[in-house]
This record gives structure tokens, C-alpha cells and sequence, in this order.
């Protein structure tokens, strides 16, 4: 179900992707085609072979590699094997899953369990799009689609940034890092950072830390993961798309330009909707849990953020909530996974013509 469930996101994603590029002009089309060589994507069978592909390799050398480590660790191989498979295919598509009672704590020092799943968690929250244009041109980094580059440069500050304001909060906290080893707490606060991104795999009490990094956490698992990708959020892409459209306001530019290229204003729509569509189902599900609920502030947005992006996390709270509590995150889970996706699709998709066009006035904003 779990490899069902990311390759079938992985697939819609990328021929949502598709269906947009099908929408441009004919002289547009040409030139993302010259860009971004990536006219075979009109394939459908071929998609989805590439997309089987990527994932089942992914996986199978994630089952391998930890596998290995469980055998070497005891408890038969047979076990091993069953533990080393799961957490692959739980990893690659961001499930959070494992099918141990005290799941990765007794792995907290153990970098050959815990860089495998983050590096796992990492890859399949990039994007089929972005995997499969770096491969096909892996010697050629000037000839990444701009996605590709807004999506790994993006990632590559979260992946930076997350684990030094967690640590900034937990680094002598008892109940959490507070009494591992430097080099664990290393290890930990990067693995930690991976996780609230999409992963859902956890080596600490979460309900233990501080609420400062309950909010940086939420901040996280809003944001999530690559476009057509098994992670969920509003995507990293959307999230570098309003950096540099900020940007440029703020510098006075007449274009938001990123790369070497400029972004067209209903890229810019798009993602502004996105966002604010999101936020509103956010603020809906915490009002509902409020309702329903005692609970401490942070705890009630983390599990909300936390469904929201499919990200799996838990102080604990979702367990004791009331059945209509419980429904609310149900329900905020589907859309968290495919509300922010087809929505965009479906506003790049829309494109309404008009004759005549109103006269410009800007209000006053701020």
C-alpha cells in the first residue's frame, strides 16, 4: 500500500506536470522543450515505466543496505530482511512507518541505520521530475530545468537550516539530545531535520521538546518536500518561487528572475494561491481541533501541520483525540497530499481569455 500509494503520487504528479506543459503556446512549448529535453515525458507507458523504475531501485538498495545492518546487529537474518524492506519502501515514499515497538530510539547512535533512511527520506522527497532530468543530464548541470535548480537549492538550505534551529532549542534538553554525545547529537539533529520535512521517522520523544521547536518543526512540515514527489507541504518549489518573487519586489525589479531565467506571473499566481489556499485549510482543521480539544496550543498545531504534510509526527495528541478530531486529520491528510497538488495543476491549467481588460489602479498595500 505505502509503494502503491508514493509511485501513484509520483506518477499523477508528473503527468499533472505534463498536462500543464500541453497548455503553453506553440513557440512556449518549443522553448521548454529546447530547455529542459524532456519532450519524451509525452509517453504516458513511459512515465510510469521510469517512475516503477526509479522507485523500485531506490528502495531495493535502501532494503539492502539496512538489511545488512540488521542482520549484523542480530536477531536472524529472516527478520532482517522483513525490517530492512519495510523501512525501505516506508523511507523512499516518506511514510513514517516501522514495525518495531520502540522504533528508531535504539538506533540513536547508529549512523549506519539512521544516514541510510535520512539520505532515503531526502531522495524521494526531491521529485520524479527533478530525479529523472538530473539523470538524464547528470555530467550537464547547465542544462537543469529550472525546477530542478529551485528545488535543490531550496532543499539544500532546509536540509542546513533545520537542524541548527533544533538544536538550537534541544541541544541540552534532557528529555530529547540533551544526553547523547556530540557526535550523536550531530547525527541526530541533521536526521531530525530530514524527518520533519516528510519523513515521519523519529529518534526522540517528541512530545519532550520545546515548543520554539514544535513551531519551527510545523514551519517545516508546511513547507514539505519537491513537486511530484511522495513528501507533502506546499512544496519547496512554491516556497522558492515566493523567496524570489520577494525578492524582487523588495529590490524594485520588474521581473522575478531566478537562474538565468524569468518566472511568468502566473507561475507567481499560482503559487500565492497555493499558499493562501493552504494556510486556510490549516487555520480550518486547528479551529476544529480546538473544539474538540484541551490540549496545549503547540501540541494541536503540530498534529495539524503535521497531517497536513503527510508528515507522520506525533506528540501523542492524535490518539486521545475524539472521533471527530480523529476524522479532522483524516480528512486534512487527503488534502494535505492531493489538495496543494491539484490545485496548482489545476489553476496553470486555467486560462481564461478577455477581450477587453480593466484600467490598472494599485491600492495602497502594507
Amino acid at each position: 500500500a505505502i509503494k502503491v500509494g508514493g509511485m501513484g503520487v509520483m506518477t499523477i504528479g508528473a503527468l499533472l506536470s505534463l498536462l500543464v506543459s500541453r497548455r503553453l503556446g506553440i513557440t512556449q512549448k518549443l522553448l521548454t522543450a529546447s530547455e529542459t529535453r524532456t519532450s519524451q515525458l509525452g509517453d504516458v507507458r513511459a512515465i510510469v515505466g521510469a517512475v516503477v523504475i526509479t522507485s523500485t531501485s531506490c528502495e531495493a538498495v535502501l532494503a539492502v543496505l539496512l538489511t545488512a545492518r540488521f542482520a549484523a546487529l542480530g536477531g536472524g537474518f529472516g527478520e532482517a530482511l522483513w525490517h530492512g524492506v519495510f523501512y525501505g519502501v516506508s523511507t523512499f515514499n516518506n511514510a513514517g512507518f516501522d514495525v518495531t515497538a520502540s522504533g528508531l530510539s535504539m538506533h540513536v547512535a547508529d549512523w549506519m541505520v539512521l544516514l541510510p533512511i535520512a539520505l532515503g527520506v531526502i531522495v524521494g522527497s526531491v521529485g520524479f521530475p527533478v530525479i529523472l532530468n538530473i539523470k538524464r543530464n547528470l555530467r550537464r548541470p547547465s542544462h537543469w530545468t529550472l525546477t530542478t535548480k529551485l528545488t535543490l537549492t531550496a532543499s539544500a538550505v532546509l536540509l542546513v537550516v533545520a537542524p541548527v534551529l533544533i538544536g538550537l532549542f534541544e541541544w541540552n534538553n534532557p528529555g530529547t539530545f540533551g544526553s547523547m554525545s556530540v557526535g550523536e547529537k550531530i547525527l541526530n539533529l541533521f536526521f531530525a531535520g530530514v524527518q520533519t520535512r516528510s519523513g515521519g521517522f523519529a529518534t526522540v520523544n517528541v512530545a519532550r521538546m520545546h515548543p520554539a521547536t514544535l513551531l519551527v518543526q510545523d514551519a517545516l512540515m508546511f513547507v514539505g518536500g519537491g513537486s511530484a514527489s511522495t513528501a507533502g507541504g506546499i512544496k519547496v518549489t512554491t516556497l522558492a518561487v515566493m523567496v524570489v518573487a520577494v525578492r524582487a519586489e523588495a529590490r524594485g525589479d520588474r521581473d522575478a528572475e531566478a537562474f538565468g531565467r524569468r518566472l511568468s506571473p502566473s507561475v507567481l499566481r499560482v503559487a500565492v494561491t497555493v499558499v493562501g489556499v493552504s494556510i486556510l485549510i490549516v487555520l480550518a482543521a486547528s479551529l476544529v481541533l480546538f473544539a474538540v480539544s484541551s490540549a496545549p496550543t503547540d501540541q494541536i498545531l503540530f498534529e495539524v501541520f503535521s497531517a497536513f504534510g503527510t508528515c507522520g509526527l506525533s506528540t501523542g495528541l492524535t490518539a486521545h483525540l475524539p472521533m471527530v478530531g480523529k476524522a479532522a486529520i483524516t480528512l486534512l491528510m487527503l488534502v494535505g497530499r492531493l489538495g496543494t497538488m491539484t490545485i496548482a495543476a489545476t489553476l496553470a491549467m486555467s486560462n481564461r481569455r478577455r477581450i477587453i481588460r480593466l484600467p490598472e489602479e494599485r491600492p495602497i498595500v502594507g
